[in-house]
């Protein structure tokens, strides 16, 4: 089984994999530039004890490192900064197209409010180490040179000097590690935390009239969230910064030994030697103070990968083509669409049985109009998520035309519709671009009597910004231009007032019927189920055939049509506020 890093490790790698000239590239140029400073640092050590003779060599020498030193660092940092910055461009991308690409039952467990955070926190927490990522580099370059250069002026006192960093190098990967948890933990609570915030941002008129529920929302929920956070993070980075203080005193210590050490243990060793030390170990704390100060940084950006590659572990895609260019392998129309012995089971709860519904035999033949009926929590949506395709059966197959749709058909079979669902959403441009699509639009507008408010500007709605109910008529011009063979709609008219649910069910319907559209309609509008061809009633996730809800008496068609044409028609006036 992979241990919690893992796969952040391989997520990692695999994105350094297609820029490995450049880190490649990075990585020499930085060794340049940290072999020249240790170089550097020797000709002023030398220059200490040099003659006047001397003074031409030693500036020439001086003047040829501090240009390779410009170099190495300059093109170290920008070669590492573009291999930062695309690293960070493709998992943007990749995540987009895992999102894209993810079984909807699984996007609709993991939670918006969970999956958000990996899209900005995380991804910005990889952005900002990326950015800090070239100096990282050089300046763990720069170290590497000088206990090279260190170890070049004397052995032994290396060995020392080796001995003391890495004990000190045991300090910070015990308080790393630890911080390591506490960032881990306060990752944790920025979900919770994303969670409350969309609390006060959906429920703000529910807390404005709920005095009590406002105070535990924001006091109880967010108020202890957010102090979770921060009490984890301060502890985290306290362990980092001790550490960081023992650090220097290590370093000081480490040049306090070489200077008493010398004398005792190798009194013959020229003064350079100690001086080169001192001079190299109190050059060091510079880069070696930066390297530690990014470790907080690189720990949260530790954190991020693992979350994005939990994520990307989580979203396994079966429909690996779904981003591929698109092209119009779909039929213009279907002869039917048919679910036979299907069954679908939500995952369990802790304490709760899972909700399945099935199994279903349900035909729907070109033409038809459907009503999808039942109370709340019968399985309705299910229902209808398994006939376009979103949910794959666990049992039972979903066929087109009498022929199964499968994982390589599946995207094509669901070019077959257009859907509005109840938590549907509304995009601002028209759903297909050509010179007819703003016309029809237009005429759409007008007739749904949205024309004095929204407009078609450059083939997209000039504002969204609509009542609920006028937001559905304009997710209905999308639907109604696309001109796909099926149209789905989930409870569209609970929104309407009286005088367009009426429209829909009785003229709208009906005009889709003549262009030769199958029609599927969830709806609790009881007084016009005679507009419908079939009524299919759902009880406890299985279709109800014993009150005879499929195919309903003529008497009692008539009765209800009868009932309805007694009643005034409302005016076409009206609309919604």
């Amino acid at each position: 089984m992979m241990t919690p890093s893992n796969p952040g490790v391989a997520s990692v790698g695999s994105l350094l994999r297609p820029y490995w000239l450049l880190l490649a590239a990075a990585i020499l140029l930085g060794l340049l530039g940290g072999a020249s400073v240790a170089g550097l640092l020797a000709v002023a050590n030398r220059g200490l004890y040099a003659g006047a003779g001397d003074v031409g060599g030693l500036v020439a020498s001086f003047a040829g490192l501090c240009i390779l030193i410009v170099i190495g660092s300059v093109g170290s940092d920008i070669s590492a900064n573009v291999v930062g910055q695309r690293i960070v461009a493709s998992l943007r991308k990749s995540l987009a197209a895992k999102i894209l690409m993810a079984p909807i039952d699984q996007l609709e467990s993991y939670r918006s409010h969970r999956l958000i955070p990996v899209l900005t926190k995380d991804v910005d927490a990889i952005s900002d180490f990326a950015f800090f990522f070239p100096a990282f580099l050089v300046s763990g370059v720069i170290v590497a040179g000088c206990l090279i250069y260190l170890a070049v002026l004397s052995w032994p006192l290396f060995l020392v000097t080796a001995a003391l960093i890495a004990l000190g190098s045991f300090v910070h990967y015990l308080a790393r590690k630890r911080g390591m948890m506490g960032f881990t933990l306060a990752r944790q609570y920025e979900d919770d935390l994303q969670k409350h915030y969309r609390a006060i941002s959906e429920g703000a008129k529910e807390l404005r009239l709920h005095r009590p529920r406002r105070r535990h929302v924001h006091v109880d929920l967010i108020g202890r969230t957010v102090d979770r956070i921060g009490n984890v993070q301060i502890k985290a980075i306290n362990l980092l910064v001790t550490a960081r203080a023992l650090g220097t005193v290590l370093l000081f210590l480490v040049i306090g030994t070489a200077l008493v050490l010398r004398p005792l243990l190798w009194p013959d060793s020229p003064a350079s030697v100690s001086s080169g030390f001192v001079l190299v170990l109190l050059f060091m704390r510079g880069p070696i103070d930066q390297l530690i100060g990014m470790l907080p940084s690189l720990g949260r950006a530790q954190v991020a990968m693992r979350r994005i590659a939990e994520l990307s572990d989580r979203f396994t895609a079966a429909e690996a083509e779904l981003l591929d260019d698109p092209q119009d392998r779909t039929a213009d129309q279907i002869e039917s669409i048919e679910l036979r012995g299907v069954s679908y089971a939500f995952p369990a709860s802790s304490s709760e049985r899972p909700f399945t519904i099935g199994p279903i035999d349900l035909r729907i033949r070109r033409g038809e109009i459907v009503f999808i009926v039942g109370e709340n929590g019968s399985g309705k949506t299910t229902l209808i998520k398994l006939l376009l395709g979103l949910y794959v059966p666990d049992r039972g197959v979903l066929l087109r035309d009498g022929s199964p749709v499968v994982n390589e058909t599946r995207d094509d079979y669901r070019q077959l519709f257009t859907t509005i669902f109840s938590d549907y959403f509304l995009f601002d441009t028209l759903a297909q671009q050509s010179s007819q699509r703003p016309e029809l639009a237009q005429r759409y507008l007008d007739r749904l009597e949205l024309a004095h408010k929204v407009s078609i500007d450059g083939g997209a709605f000039s504002t969204t910004d609509l009542s609920t109910g006028q937001r559905k008529r304009l997710a209905l011009i999308n639907a109604w231009i696309e001109g796909r063979p099926v149209l789905v709609f989930d409870e569209w008219a609970a929104d309407q007032d009286p005088a367009f649910r009426q429209i829909f069910y009785t003229e709208l319907l009906a005009d889709l019927k003549r262009l030769g559209k199958t029609i599927i309609v969830i709806s609790h509008d009881d007084r016009y189920f005679h507009c419908a061809d079939r009524i299919v009633r759902l009880r406890d996730g299985r279709i109800d055939a014993s009150d005879a809800a499929e195919r309903r008496e003529p008497a009692q068609r008539q009765r209800t049509l009868t009932t309805v044409m007694q009643e005034p028609a409302p005016s076409l006036g009206a609309s919604n506020p």
